[in-house]
């Protein structure tokens, strides 16, 4: 589960999954510039569609969507796998991220570590990542060169071959990156502690990368099962975007991807069963911190389990005008006004198959109050709730998410980033492509309704990461013995 405060994967995995929800629940990313106005790009038309995506399926249940885009002769191939960390076994943590790294071990036709080399050698680049939710691999690549990668993904789709060296040397290889990119980031390990803590009992609060004693225990067998299950063309997506037409994209997927066998019929079972309604907080001092940071993260409606997706629109409102970028109600007061911070913001996730997640975190400035942040940002909370928000406010926000997203169709992999993602989590093509227009439509009483639901504190965790306490000085100086007179 992708929250306000992911965890690093792959080198660029983390970077890629925030990209797929920023762009599903436009936040700071498009709000941070303040010339990101209204006047500054025009938002869609009223019939216009926000990628103009086509997409049909194939005999195997594959889906395929393509985005035509001819500004270059470029184009991003992504394959998204419908599971993730949150769907492992009980007991066998880290399952999913580690499958992702054995994706590169080879085939029958491709030996073991050359399938990147070979994508590089034909000047592209590819990678990969895991969230909670989803399992996605990549390739960006000349045009020429599209059927080179669709054949290899392709073939990895049903034909990996996995043999115990390859799968515990790789294993080895995942736990040396949680000891590095987890043990050692204290901000990761209270990411870790804070997901543990908001999820108790659901699936979510397992870390994407496993724990260590899990990790250490699963086999080859593990592996090949969990391949075997999740890794087939009527569970996964394939997202074309560049300089391609439907026509040529559908002869390739009917070559190359066309004759794969379906799989088993896969369903979904978790346990999505949510804690009692409680607010957890977590302080955690640690040697690496030098300076303070402060979090909350409430558990929210998302588009997989809200029965009214008005909600899940007012709030993506709600996180614009709250936290969403300079010009944002939280970053005024903590960053301009009482200047205690030197970063505030809020986030939204609303791609998820279960529950999504609103975050607010800041950064204290040097020698600035932590208590005294705090106790600001709860006083902007409670004006929100209290005093409410402007017909103005509202109309400003929606303006600038609906302007946001004119960055997001003009990149090659921003476009199957959030296209795979939203589809993979369980919305459609006609809800991700009207977004703009839902957008238009939220009112100022709909979000106030999603603040009172989400802001009140009742399912949430606090974390605060704070340097390592000094041990209380001791008197060196030994007492004098009194002299006989």
């Amino acid at each position: 589960m992708q929250t306000l405060f992911p965890a690093s994967l792959r080198a660029s995995a983390s970077v890629m999954a925030v990209a797929a929800i920023a762009l599903l629940a436009p936040v700071a990313a498009f709000a941070a510039d303040p010339a990101a106005t209204p006047a500054a790009a025009a938002a869609p038309t009223a019939d216009a569609k926000l990628f103009d995506a086509k997409t049909f399926t194939l005999k195997n249940g594959l889906q395929v969507v393509v985005v035509e885009n001819h500004r270059v002769p470029v184009v991003s191939q992504m394959v998204w796998y419908k599971v993730g960390a949150a769907d492992e076994p009980a007991g066998k943590s880290g399952l999913a991220h580690l499958l992702e790294h054995l994706m590169f071990k080879g085939t029958n036709t491709i030996k073991p570590g050359e399938f990147s080399p070979l994508i590089a050698r034909h000047g592209g680049q590819d990678n990969a990542f895991t969230s909670s939710d989803v399992t996605a691999y990549y390739e960006n690549i000349a045009v020429d060169n599209l059927e080179l990668v669709m054949k290899l993904e392709s073939d990895r789709m049903r034909n990996l071959r996995l043999d115990d060296k390859n799968v515990l040397t790789e294993r080895d290889v995942v736990f040396e990156e949680r000891l590095s990119r987890t043990e050692n980031e204290p901000a990761e390990l209270l990411n870790e502690r804070l997901n543990n803590a908001l999820w108790m009992t659901h699936p979510y609060h397992n870390p994407i990368i496993g724990w260590p004693d899990e990790l250490k225990a699963l086999t080859r067998q593990d592996a090949i099962d969990y391949y075997n299950k999740w890794y087939a063309p009527n569970n996964a997506i394939v997202v074309i975007s560049g300089d391609v037409t439907v026509p040529q994209v559908k002869a390739l997927a009917e070559k190359y991807y066309g004759p794969l066998k379906h799989g088993p019929t896969i369903e979904r079972k978790r346990n999505r069963t949510l804690p009692p309604p409680a607010t957890v907080r977590i302080e955690m001092h640690h040697p690496q911190v030098s300076q303070p940071t402060w979090r909350q993260v409430f558990i929210a409606p998302s588009y997989g389990t809200t029965q009214n997706r008005r909600d899940v629109y007012a709030l993506q409102v709600l996180n614009e005008l709250f936290g969403g970028g300079p010009t944002s109600r939280l970053y005024r007061a903590m960053v301009i006004d009482h200047k205690l911070a030197a970063a505030a913001g809020s986030g939204y996730n609303a791609a998820a198959v279960d529950w999504g997640t609103f975050g607010i975190s800041f950064t204290p400035r040097p020698g600035a109050d932590l208590a005294a942040g705090e106790a600001v940002v709860r006083a902007e909370i409670d004006k929100l709730l209290t005093q409410g928000v402007s017909d103005e406010e509202v109309e400003m926000a929606k303006q600038r998410l609906r302007a946001g997203v004119i960055y997001a169709r003009d990149s090659l992999q921003g476009s199957a980033n959030t296209i795979g993602y939203a589809l993979s989590t369980g919305q459609t093509l006609d809800q991700l492509e009207h977004w703009p227009q839902e957008i238009a439509r939220v009112t100022t009483a709909e979000v106030m309704a999603a603040a009172r639901a989400v802001l009140t504190g009742k399912a949430s965790a606090i974390g605060v990461l704070l340097p390592e306490e000094k041990a209380a000085p001791t008197n060196q100086t030994a007492p004098q013995e009194g002299k006989s007179s």
